[in-house]
């Protein structure tokens, strides 16, 4: 049960609307959301904001009261592809640090990675990740069933109420899960009951470009190359197969971080969430950065798929906005810094980034490139939309308190100080933004409250409607 809080007069971004109102919790659920009549204007660039207790939480059975003048109110955000490293590789990340991590920058809910040690190919071993989580997640958890050659049996048993999804790995990365038997492929995508999320790279071409690359330079082939190596075509021919077998079994396919702009027109068109069959999701990486910033940071963003052109970028953000991309994710992947600074051919992919991808967002915004509400709709409500998540994603009566309050107008430089993955580095190291968490409720429970954390507070394994 949660305690009980009274936001008020706080600038509410929900379902395409902002306005100014309170929100009232009560045992971990919204009872109430009550716009301000007349209205305060939301808070313009350069206003003034505040964030004030009155009374402290359940004094003489009445809520606290926080006064959020000027603060944006936003639903949790829910990141469906991250990579929290436990079991087996928690010298990188674990389910405590991560998820510490993921409420201080305002992600309430996520759905983890089976690429850990050992994999999480079967339900056995998927539940221990689960009874792990509930001990240690300060946010609410989510695991991957991971799809091999041969664990379809596996695949067989899965309940789709309790498990977010298959992870089909169409081309190597990170603890390598590549399924590449075409038979193993089609059963599969016609027989899971849930929707199927595939890392999509075409690894004959992969290895095709490499085999060149180190005819040019041996072994000391420079990051520069990698999207070169992992190449859009790489990408392309990959979900090109995938959507056709999504066809071929109407099978619900979700291709994750879509990374050139063309794969964006291989997905359904723009139109209804609730109507499509295959979808698609960009990284904030993708949007942020392009292969001009290998010379500046190196390996520190050297990701799978890699991170490509100006025009790819562009590309995708225009997809996100006109509808044909439909989730912003992170693929949150640490590792140590000791082990990205190695040569590129022994330098693992992947990078941290769970702390810092709403205020990247909020970046954005603050730029005039996307909308307060799409950023809502594509972090929020879309993931809960995409996986039938019960009751989250959305500032609704009835629906689970999962909030994150942010002052638009307080900016912070991220530094080694600051940075609370477990790795202890991330790419976006002395930048500056100019948007900041202020507090995020997890189940009505206040669990990040500017800069400070309830560690006694849990997340709540996500539940669906398969």
């Amino acid at each position: 049960m949660g305690n009980s809080f009274l936001i008020r007069q706080a600038t509410i971004v929900n379902e395409e609307k902002i306005f100014v109102g309170d929100v009232l919790i009560e045992d971990g659920i919204i009872s109430s959301i009550k716009p301000i009549s007349p209205p305060h204007p939301p808070l313009q660039e350069g206003g003034e904001s505040s964030l004030r207790y009155k009374d402290k939480p359940l004094t003489g059975g009445q809520p606290a009261v926080l006064h959020a003048e000027g603060l944006l109110l936003l639903p949790g955000i829910i990141d469906d592809q991250v990579h929290f490293r436990e079991p087996g590789l928690t010298q990188k990340g674990d389910l405590y640090t991560e998820s510490r991590a993921a409420v201080a920058g305002g992600v309430t809910s996520f759905m983890d990675m089976p690429n850990t040690t050992p994999k999480a190919v079967t339900v056995d071993i998927l539940e221990e990740k689960y009874r792990i989580a509930a001990e240690k997640s300060a946010a609410n958890y989510s695991f991957f069933l991971g799809a091999t050659n041969d664990n379809l049996d596996e695949i067989r048993k899965a309940d789709p109420r309790t498990i977010c999804g298959l992870k089909v790995f169409m081309g190597a990365s990170t603890g390598n899960m590549l399924v590449d038997d075409p038979a193993a492929l089609e059963a599969i995508f016609a027989e899971s009951k849930m929707i199927v999320a595939i890392h999509s790279e075409d690894e004959t071409i992969i290895r095709r470009n490499l085999e060149v690359c180190r005819e040019k330079y041996g072994e000391a082939i420079p990051v520069t190359a990698h999207p070169l190596i992992r190449s859009a075509e790489a990408c392309i021919r990959s979900t090109e197969r995938a959507v056709a077998l999504a066809k071929k079994n109407n099978t619900r396919l979700h291709v994750l971080h879509i990374s050139t702009a063309a794969e964006a027109s291989l997905l359904d068109p723009p139109g209804p969430l609730e109507t499509k069959r295959i979808t698609g999701e960009v990284c904030v990486h993708h949007l942020w950065f392009d292969d001009r910033d290998y010379a500046r940071l190196g390996s520190l963003i050297k990701w799978n798929p890699a991170i490509k052109s100006e025009a790819d970028k562009n590309g995708l953000f225009e997809a996100l906005l006109d509808g044909r991309i439909d989730l912003v994710a992170t693929d949150h992947a640490p590792h140590l810094f000791e082990e990205k600074s190695n040569p590129y051919l022994s330098c693992p992919s992947g990078a941290p980034l769970i702390q810092h991808s709403l205020n990247m967002m909020l970046e954005f915004w603050k730029q005039g490139k996307i909308s307060l509400e799409m950023i809502v709709r594509k972090m929020c409500h879309n993931p809960a939309i995409l996986y039938r998540i019960e009751k989250r994603g959305f500032i609704r009566e009835g629906y689970a308190a999962d909030l994150v309050l942010v002052d638009p107008n307080r900016p912070w430089t991220v530094s080694k100080e600051n940075i609370l993955y477990k790795c202890g580095w991330s790419p976006m190291e002395g930048y500056s933004f100019t948007t900041r968490v202020r507090h995020t409720f997890v189940n009505g429970n206040a669990v990040y409250m500017d800069g400070l954390f309830d560690d006694t507070v849990k997340g709540r394994r996500l539940m669906f409607n398969p």
